[in-house]
């Protein structure tokens, strides 16, 4: 019998993390060292009073049942962190949970956009932005961010193709700030445009703040929430994940306008059972928890930023410093001709340093590179020592 998969898959191809461990194995199968700046997965253990909260939740029977909805010492523990990191009032009726801002962001446009609605996402943008609406059946077009406009969006651009009254309407924009991959972060003065755009173009604002408490140089991380109407047009994911290195607990929050919080709580209400309690119970800690664990990681975060920016810059690869989130980006060797790729696959043949192509994040990431911040700085020393050894950045 033939199977015939579902038209969707052909817009999927292999992801390119899985090519990247791929060819990462093969390397290390002949003995080789491989440095690791490919994944964005936090090298940093949760804190201790989290593991505790998990442990005692999980030695208790009774917490393996359904548990249906969000306990309400979580609620209040969202509560008590908007106000408290980003002095913003949230009610119990503008939160729910979900299993990390990746599968709020896949599944929310399921309860937003109807078949052929058009949905805003940025490029160079995060891969989930546009695979979660296309799931949705959405029409997908990217607004262009770049270096020369400091990578925020031109809205008086997007508002006259896509704003009220066009012919192209569009329902749904997804923003992102810090913005991985492009490591940028938006001054105020963007989010107080935006949010009355928004409202006088009736387009929803999907906010990821993912990397909000990962930020540097005396930047303040913000929620888009703080900022005055942002409750008529926006809803903000927030997620446990790079925070507080709960990466595979899955624990993150849809905050903001209650009426898409409540109608994605509906449409969740069918396909899912609620979070493993013990998960609720640490995510509560974390939440109540002192901050002293994030500032200190961030100041980690920075050093490794400055070491591998700083590093390459040196060896005659202008590397500019990351202004928040866990990676660094950076156009490739000119000498490669923009073909990240290429040079991807040879700088791993060549050093054993692995990171990710700009191209796997959108059209305009053809030419750079990612990096995450994920090892030590002893060993970006040695990553650095490596690359120039090889001469792989003295190609003419």
């Amino acid at each position: 019998m033939e199977i015939t998969v579902s038209k969707r898959m052909e817009d999927f191809a292999e992801g390119i993390f899985q090519v990247l461990n791929e060819k990462k194995q093969q390397v290390e199968a002949e003995g080789r060292k491989v440095y690791n700046f490919s994944v964005g997965t936090p090298d940093f253990k949760p804190a201790q009073h989290i593991i505790d909260a998990v442990c005692e939740a999980a030695s208790k029977p009774e917490n393996y049942k359904y548990a249906l909805q969000d306990i309400p010492e979580l609620t209040q523990a969202v509560i008590g962190r908007f106000k408290s990191r980003y002095g913003v009032e949230v009610k119990a009726s503008e939160i729910m949970s979900v299993y990390g801002s990746q599968e709020g962001i896949a599944h929310v446009g399921l309860s937003l956009v109807d078949e052929g609605d058009i949905v805003l996402v940025p490029d160079p943008g995060y891969p989930i932005f546009a695979v979660g609406p296309s799931l949705a059946g959405a029409k997908l077009a990217t607004y262009e961010l770049y270096p020369e406009n400091d990578y925020l969006p031109d809205l008086d651009k997007i508002a006259a193709k896509y704003g009220k009254g066009s012919a192209a309407k569009a329902k749904l924009m997804i923003v992102s700030y810090p913005l991985n991959p492009i490591c940028k972060t938006a001054p105020d003065s963007f989010y107080e445009k935006l949010i009355p755009w928004a409202q006088e173009n009736e387009i929803v604002i999907i906010h990821d703040n993912a990397y909000s408490d990962i930020i540097y140089d005396g930047r303040v991380g913000r929620s888009i929430l703080s900022f005055e109407g942002a409750k008529e047009v926006a809803v903000e994911f927030y997620s446990l994940s790079k925070s507080y290195n709960y990466t595979g607990a899955r624990m993150g929050f849809m905050v903001g306008n209650e009426q898409i919080v409540q109608t994605f709580k509906k449409l969740r209400s069918q396909i899912d059972y609620g979070t493993f309690l013990p998960v609720q119970y640490g995510a509560v800690a974390a939440l109540n928890g002192p901050d002293d664990m994030i500032k200190e990681q961030c100041k980690v975060y920075e050093g490794r930023r400055n070491a591998l920016c700083d590093g390459f810059t040196k060896l005659g690869w202008s590397f500019e410093r990351s202004q928040g989130t866990m990676f660094a980006w950076s156009k490739i060797p000119a000498a490669f001709n923009g073909d990240d790729v290429k040079f991807v696959m040879e700088m791993l043949e060549r050093t054993g340093v692995l990171c990710t192509p700009g191209s796997s994040f959108g059209e305009l990431g053809k030419g750079y590179v990612r990096f995450a911040l994920v090892l030590p700085e002893e060993e970006i020393a040695k990553a650095l020592d490596e690359v120039e050894k090889s001469g792989i950045l003295n190609v003419k």
